[in-house]
């Protein structure tokens, strides 16, 4: 029987906490729910009022790994869900705001993966997103060469980007908007991203042409969508070892010559963020956030 937590008033049973689910490194169930336990105050902002869906993976990585976007069955009544919009109709999803939430949906082993909008306003995005995903031999070097590039495209429009890791092979860009659609942010997306390639055409693609993609990074523009979700800041990867999509410096981009340079894994972000804070904390709180230009 699963052992019974009580979390800021809420039961939570607990389930397998020995099992090892990133074989790598014997990763265990029970350091999973550690790890998301130690960084709720600062994945918890990025989670709120967002619809959530998961990417579970319960029996680690190298097992059935699976989306979860509707309500999972079995999940309490104290977890708040909404309905939000979707074009084969509308569907609940499950609102992650507080710590028993976490705690609940980190117990069915999950990546937390969200949308550039809010659930009070789903048509209307409030943040931007590029997700730069290199084609070997490129590697998250490069992504940090064109996100620099990026970065300062963006700033002649007045909108300051913020970057971390995807916890995966490359970088997300990520920046706070206000006053435009997803189909608008989109579009603005795009057009950027065509810039990026025709800068430095040997580097950057901004489709997804699998024949072009080696030696390359491709701009994933798309993922601001209103339909499509990007893996949300803090959460863990299911990846061979628990490697995080983790908030970095500029500095850190910019210094950056070795792909084990931008690789933290779950013991790495606490250290972090104690150090700098929340670096993605300016996408919450928006200050003077310009609208896009026309």
């Amino acid at each position: 029987m699963a052992p019974i937590t009580e979390v800021e008033g809420r039961r939570l049973a607990l389930s397998n906490l020995e099992k090892v689910l990133y074989p790598a490194t014997g990763f265990t169930k029970a350091e999973v729910l550690h790890y998301y336990a130690t960084v709720a105050d600062v994945l918890l902002p990025h989670l709120r009022d967002r619809p959530v869906s998961f990417l579970r993976y319960p029996d680690g990585p190298d097992g059935q790994v699976f989306f979860t976007k509707n309500v999972p069955p079995g999940t309490p009544d104290w977890v708040i869900t909404a309905q939000v919009p979707r074009s084969e109709g509308p569907a609940r999803m499950v609102l992650v705001q507080d710590l028993p939430s976490l705690m609940w949906a980190a117990n069915l082993v999950t990546e937390f993966h969200t949308h550039q909008w809010l659930v009070g306003d789903p048509g209307q995005a409030d943040r931007i997103v590029f997700d730069l995903d290199p084609g070997a031999p490129a590697t998250i070097v490069q992504c940090c060469e064109v996100a620099v590039w990026l970065r300062e495209r963006l700033a002649a429009d007045g909108i300051e980007a913020y970057a971390k890791t995807s916890g995966s092979k490359g970088l997300h860009l990520l920046a706070a908007v206000r006053g435009a659609s997803s189909e608008r942010v989109s579009e603005y997306a795009k057009g950027l991203a065509v810039e990026a390639e025709q800068a430095m055409p040997r580097l950057v693609l901004h489709r997804m042409n699998r024949n072009l993609r080696p030696g390359k990074v491709f701009v994933d523009w798309s993922q601001n969508a209103a339909r499509k979700t990007t893996a949300t800041p803090y959460t863990l990867r299911a990846r061979p070892e628990p490697l995080v999509s983790a908030p970095v410096t500029w500095d850190e981009v910019e210094d950056c010559r070795s792909p084990d340079r931008l690789a933290f894994r779950a013991p790495d972000i606490a250290p972090r963020v104690q150090a700098h804070g929340d670096l993605l904390s300016p996408l919450l709180t928006r200050p003077h956030t310009p609208p896009l230009p026309h």
